[in-house]
């Protein structure tokens, strides 16, 4: 399909097909290729390219060399019940964080709740896909996701990256509507958006990056090209206090790590702390219902003689999902090159790719 000068659009299940087989050419089995294309490919169309199929090179290079696993499983280290710490042994993070909130569901239907954490895995991607798990099974659930790679984020009045974009997550379900999903990194923007950025030619907003030598820039290059710059905390010592919790909470925590110093592997890991809570158990089903309904009519109603304004969390992707199913998934240049040299790399040939992805 033709796009923007510099950008191809790609349909949804001509993409996820791409997608599953070059993991299953690199060592998936089917199972994996399913839920890593379901999560990539889902974050393209909710408009979060940075955590879309612009994250398959790095992790089909990481898998290449031993840094990601794959056709793997988590393990449990300590289970009491509601409270789990799993293992993932860097995994790849869409299985183990798909298969690690599935067992926690599993206890909150049970036992009322679940506290589960995630320790040493590969990168699990979009944090909001997972609330989306929970809120499917009617849980509300929170999740707090250190990043243990390039530092790529500066603490609040510092010049320079000491830790990573450290995301948030919390999904809310609405019965009978479409669910409350808040997500974002405690950075002003995640990394994969500079990512994007970057490949596009394009530069970023005011405010969101420093360069190398600590000064304010819009030039994405600064956190790809030496000296290297860094991204600055949203809301700045609210972001940053932010920051610094999801490290302790979902690194220390649960005797995983947290970002001490700079790369040491090229894994991009993530530990996630997780709390999902069965409104049912609770007893608070019927009037949680009739709150939300009640304060999402009041927040979003306009004065009078204006028009609506207002958009609820999760309100921007479903508008951007419907778009992009109709009219294909926008896939830059740049990173549709990166992605063919991933399906090469495990030696799928370029044009079954792009005979598979209608790409001329």
């Amino acid at each position: 399909m033709a796009g923007k000068a510099g950008e191809i659009r790609i349909e949804n299940e001509a993409l996820r097909s791409l997608v599953r087989t070059i993991f299953k050419a690199a060592g998936s089995n089917d199972r994996e290729c399913a839920i890593v294309a379901d999560h990539l490919v889902e974050a393209n169309l909710r408009g979060h390219d940075s955590h879309g199929v612009g994250m398959l090179p790095a992790y089909i290079a990481n898998a290449l060399s031993g840094e990601c696993r794959l056709d793997a499983a988590p393990s449990v280290a300590t289970d009491l019940g509601q409270l789990l710490i799993l293992e993932a042994d860097r995994g790849l993070g869409q299985t183990m964080a798909h298969d690690a909130v599935a067992m926690a569901i599993d206890r909150a239907e049970a036992q009322g709740s679940c506290i589960m954490s995630l320790r040493n895995s590969h990168h699990i991607g979009r944090i909001g896909h997972w609330s989306e798990q929970c809120v499917r099974a009617g849980m509300v659930s929170i999740h707090f996701v250190n990043v243990i790679s390039t530092p790529a984020v500066a603490p609040f009045g510092g010049p320079s990256a000491r830790v990573g974009t450290n995301p948030i997550s919390i999904g809310l379900p609405r019965p009978g509507k479409n669910p409350f999903i808040v997500d974002f990194a405690t950075s002003r923007l995640a990394v994969g958006k500079i990512r994007v950025a970057y490949n596009k030619g394009v530069d970023v907003p005011e405010g969101v990056l420093l360069d190398g030598h600590g000064e304010p820039t819009t030039n994405p290059a600064a956190l790809f090209e030496e000296p290297l710059g860094a991204l600055r905390t949203f809301g700045e010592h609210k972001g940053w206090t932010l920051s610094f919790a999801c490290d302790l909470l979902a690194g220390a925590l649960a005797g995983g790590s947290t970002q001490k110093g700079p790369k040491s592997r090229d894994a991009i890991i993530n530990n996630m702390f997780s709390i999902v809570v069965s409104p049912e158990a609770m007893g608070t089903a019927a009037s949680y219902a009739r709150e939300i309904e009640a304060y999402a009519e009041w927040v979003t109603r306009p004065p009078e003689g204006r028009a609506p304004s207002v958009l609820l969390p999760g309100e921007p992707e479903l508008a951007t999902r419907a778009d992009r199913l109709a009219k294909g998934i926008p896939v830059d240049t740049n990173t549709w090159e990166q992605v063919l040299a991933a399906g090469e790399s495990v030696k799928l040939s370029r044009d079954a790719m792009r005979s598979m992805a209608g790409v001329a």
